[in-house]
């Protein structure tokens, strides 16, 4: 582990220890400088750029593949995963005999998506099926014995997507049908009774493919999918089209943007951008959202509306909005989700203000934060615990108790595996049942096991180095001066994406600058013109500023001198693209 990894091993960045928030600056290691310098040699693009470059450790010779990821290069062969044989051999022969299908799908945008994707190409191909997922809280997650065995009763085979690879007696109890699991859950020693389990995270993989969402592995079925058809002499549905759904569903469960899942979604807003799926131009205008679509948009703006139905109102909304190729009702449900939307903002914030407060009483510098509480709404926790989370820098649990049981959800940071802990204390007997990925988790545990469950999450989640990193620290990725922020430079920084989940977006220094215009924007927001001695002014906005003491500490500045940390965008307004800086911090010079 390099120094900067660890909050209090490096050397503040500019000497920032403490900024207007209360953060503490740190920027790229000598290594890291070393790799940007050999970059900039090699292949004389700018240094900002080369220190994103290598901060994802890319190569000299890898660069231009890279800065313009292909899936053709990057698309692994669907046959690496176990079980995918049997998966496509026996969705073929549904198709021969036109038998009855079933899907069964998690409640969340990346079941949804990965439901939509085997209903569109299924349509397609001149077959209906039925979708089927459950109620959170009359339900749960995953599939149930009730209903497996009630699909049974009618459908010759069932498809569980985002879910399943734990589900041993919901699977067990449907014995009048076929059943595939394509998920991408941490499996356990043992699987479930299907026809198939295609996952890249059971414990007989490799994990090569440990990356993808579920989205992404029903992606992969379909590939192999239109590869047995074309041997047949068959043309497959377009799958290129379908990628909208992957990129949205791979940018709204966190999945780590490297790899195969970097060439989704750029190829994947390429395609929401021409506005040919019903269910997201119609989500996307009742959003307003008046350009092309970007990985903040999928990730809070877009996915969200999509979750709503499944916090706190029908769970089949948001599958049945990205499956429908109806305009009209596309209208319809994403006015739905909206209005859902808007009340599930409301209930979070009830539940978020009490459980901070919790959290920052039982302390917050361990290695968990995490906070309990009755009567909260099951379908705000996961929501809860990415602000927790956020607010802290550690991995965070929320849980609604209820009776004699809490239902928690978990999130994680970088390079900590909430899902194996939480795998392994619902096997240590400390949870009712628990599992997830790398980067969320869901759990059921005892009201009386509580602390001790959430003890023993500590420990595991220390050995893992969760909490070593000051939950204050803001990580930058060089100096910029104004006259180098240029929409070229924007453009460039663009091509090095996209970013969110293991690539966080480039955020530099900007070095000594005055402050020669501040205004408020709203009650909220501040906006100001920033320059040096020497160059024009650089526009900056810094949204949320007067919820923190960034706001009255910039109003106060004056003349003085201040280092200013953010990212760099382009700002479209009145025919021309202008560069700013959205502000994240700032310091004292």
């Amino acid at each position: 582990m390099i120094a900067a990894d660890l909050g209090g091993a490096a050397e503040a960045y500019l000497g920032v220890e403490c900024s207007f928030t209360g953060r503490r600056w740190l920027g790229p290691d000598l290594e890291r400088e070393r790799r940007t310098e050999a970059l900039v040699q090699a292949t004389r693009l700018a240094p900002a750029l080369c220190s994103v470059l290598a901060r994802a450790e890319v190569p000299p010779e890898e660069v231009d593949a890279y800065l313009a990821p292909s899936l053709r290069a990057l698309l692994p062969d669907p046959m690496r995963l176990r079980d995918m044989e049997a998966a496509a051999d026996r969705l073929i022969v549904a198709l021969d005999r036109r038998e009855r299908i079933a899907v069964f799908a998690d409640y969340d945008v990346d079941g949804g998506a990965s439901a939509a994707l085997l209903l569109t190409w299924l349509r397609a191909m001149g077959r209906d099926a039925t979708l089927y997922i459950p109620d959170r809280i009359d339900e749960g997650y995953g599939p149930n014995a009730a209903a497996m065995a009630a699909l049974a009763a009618d459908h010759a085979l069932i498809v569980c997507v985002d879910c399943g690879t734990l589900s041993h007696e919901p699977i067990a109890a449907a014995r009048r049908a076929d059943v595939l699991v394509v998920d991408h859950h941490l499996g356990a020693e043992t699987l479930p009774p299907a026809l198939a389990v295609v996952n890249p995270n059971r414990q007989d993989e490799s994990g090569e493919l440990g990356h993808l969402c579920a989205a992404g592995v029903v992606f992969l079925l379909l590939v192999e999918l239109n590869r047995r058809l074309r041997h047949r002499g068959t043309e497959g549905p377009d799958l290129m089209a379908m990628l909208d759904l992957v990129a949205l569903a791979t940018v709204a469960d966190v999945a780590p943007l490297i790899g195969v899942n970097r060439a989704f979604v750029r190829q994947g807003l390429k395609i929401m951008a021409g506005r040919q799926r019903p269910g997201l131009v119609a989500l996307a205008d009742v959003a307003r959202i008046d350009r092309p679509p970007n990985p903040y948009h999928l990730g809070f703006v877009l996915g969200p509306r999509v979750n709503a139905g499944g916090r706190i109102g029908a769970a089949d909304l948001g599958a049945r909005l990205l499956a429908t190729p109806d305009p009209a009702e596309a209208t319809r449900l994403a006015a739905q989700l909206d209005t859902l939307n808007a009340e599930r903002r409301a209930i979070e914030a009830a539940v978020r203000d009490e459980a901070l407060a919790q959290a920052e009483r039982r302390g917050t510098d361990g290695p968990l934060a995490w906070a309990a509480g009755e009567d909260w709404h099951p379908g705000v926790i996961g929501i809860v615990a990415a602000r927790l989370k956020e607010a802290t820098n550690r991995p965070a649990v929320v849980i609604a108790l209820d009776g004699t049981e809490g239902k928690g959800s978990g999130r994680s940071v970088g390079g900590v595996d909430l899902g194996a802990a939480v795998h392994r204390l619902a096997t240590e007997g400390f949870l009712v049942r628990g599992g997830g990925h790398r980067m969320a988790a869901g759990l059921t545990v005892a009201r009386d096991r509580l602390d001790a469950a959430m003890a023993r999450l500590a420990e595991l989640l220390a050995r893992q180095g969760a909490g070593l990193g000051g939950a204050a620290d803001l990580r930058l990725d060089g100096l910029l001066l104004p006259g180098a922020a240029t929409p070229d430079l924007v453009e460039a920084l663009d091509c090095a994406g996209p970013f969110g989940q293991g690539a966080p977006a480039p955020r530099f220094a900007l070095p000594a600058l005055q402050i020669r215009e501040a205004r408020r924007v709203g009650e909220r927001h501040l906006r100001l013109r920033v320059g040096d001695t020497t160059g024009p002014a650089l526009d900056a906005i810094a949204f949320g500023a007067f919820d923190t003491a960034l706001g009255p500490a910039l109003e106060r500045a004056g003349a003085t001198r201040v280092h200013l940390a953010g990212r760099i965008e382009l700002n479209s307004w009145g025919g021309s693209n202008r560069v700013q800086l959205r502000l994240d911090d700032a310091a004292p010079a």
